[in-house]
């Protein structure tokens, strides 16, 4: 396995994160459930490290790798017992609390992050995991942050010269204290119909298409109450297309898929809960089409600096067949069934080999980090 440590017998001991302060706190349940069924016992000691909306996080008392993603679904800890990682290079894994003391538990060569939204795609994570010297899947500080949020990512692409649709940002501030220029300005952006977004959210949460002034007002409120800063953007009559993207350097492009929302638009309730959504693998797209797709994916995941993995979301304009960069999703939703793992398995790689290549990729990323001098001496 390249870039594994050395004692090639020895399992790697991985620790995968789930849950979380996020609204897409479930969303992340139902990813790390397939994400812990594909990693091989053969190959790998893994640790179930559960985050609970509140941010408490817990391990299995018994210190063995315990099913802490059904305690978290049942909300019963009682068997479970309250861990953490230290932003400390010296020991790389979790610590437990026996009363007001820390002892060390595990130790860990990788982390999985199946964290989606705030305080696990956003940057937030990595950093701790960053100053913990410790490898991970996916990508790094800056890559999760601007892959986030979505004004910010379109800001980047601009600065690209990749094609992505108008749009105003708009603060929790602004709406809160002067709506009527809060409207204003949103409707500046283009004439009705608008969507209005959480900029720092994924899983459509939060999102609305709004019609008209009374429906926008609706729509800036419902999104401020997930972020404060709010993004509103030019609606389209579109194609939903997605292609998946792996890699660290030299990134490689799935097949494109594309989304036949049950609803106007692809919503969470979309997404989760109306099996009348369907995805077409790969996208019935004219061979340009595909090659463009690919192409700006790539472009866009190297842009933010991303690594390990992530999705590249379209929109394809139905009238004008004009393409737009939507967002990178740096931890994508990971059951058997999303939208990235499918799409690399119409590319040849089964879900669990796709496992087992990001947990190469995140130890070829630490390999390029302990290349890096902390030292400075003349």
């Amino acid at each position: 396995m390249s870039g594994q440590l050395s004692g090639a017998q020895r399992k790697l001991r991985i620790g995968v994160i789930f849950g979380g302060r996020s609204g897409e706190h479930a969303v992340s349940l139902m990813s790390a459930r397939s994400v812990l069924a594909a990693l091989s016992a053969e190959k790998y000691e893994v640790t179930q490290i559960g985050i609970t909306l509140d941010g408490a996080w817990w391990v299995s008392a018994t210190h063995a790798p315990g099913d802490v993603l059904e305690a978290l679904l049942s909300g019963d800890h009682r068997h479970l017992t309250p861990a953490a990682l230290l932003p400390d290079p010296t020991h790389s894994g979790l610590y437990g609390f026996r009363g007001s003391v820390l002892e060390a538990l595990v130790e860990l060569d990788v982390i999985f992050p199946v964290l989606h939204g705030t305080f696990g795609e956003d940057g937030t994570l990595q950093g701790v995991l960053e100053m913990a010297d410790i490898a991970y899947v996916g990508a790094g500080v800056l890559g999760s942050a601007v892959g986030m949020d979505k004004a910010l990512f379109k800001d980047v692409m601009r600065a690209h010269s990749l094609p992505v649709l108008e749009s105003a940002l708009l603060l929790r501030s602004e709406i809160e204290t002067d709506i009527e220029s809060a409207l204003a300005k949103a409707e500046a952006v283009a004439p009705f119909p608008l969507f209005v977004k959480p900029a720092n959210l994924g899983s459509s949460v939060g999102v609305s298409k709004v019609r008209s002034r009374s429906d926008l007002l609706e729509g800036l409120l419902e999104a401020a109450r997930y972020d404060r800063r709010v993004l509103v953007e030019r609606g389209i009559p579109a194609r939903e297309i997605e292609v998946s993207v792996l890699g660290n350097d030299h990134p490689q492009a799935s097949l494109p898929g594309e989304i036949i929302p049950a609803e106007d638009f692809y919503s969470y309730n979309a997404k989760y809960h109306d099996d009348r959504s369907r995805l077409l693998i790969p996208a019935p797209l004219s061979p340009e089409i595909t090659a463009q797709v690919q192409e700006i994916a790539l472009q866009a995941y190297q842009a933010i600096d991303c690594a390990g993995m992530a999705r590249v979301d379209f929109l394809l304009d139905k009238e004008s067949q004009e393409l737009y960069l939507s967002e990178v999703n740096t931890i994508p939703g990971f059951t058997s069934i999303s939208m990235y793992a499918k799409l690399w398995e119409a590319s040849g790689m089964s879900y669990p080999e796709l496992v087992d290549r990001l947990i190469e990729l995140a130890l070829e990323r630490k390999a390029q980090r302990d290349r890096t001098e902390r030292r400075y001496e003349r």
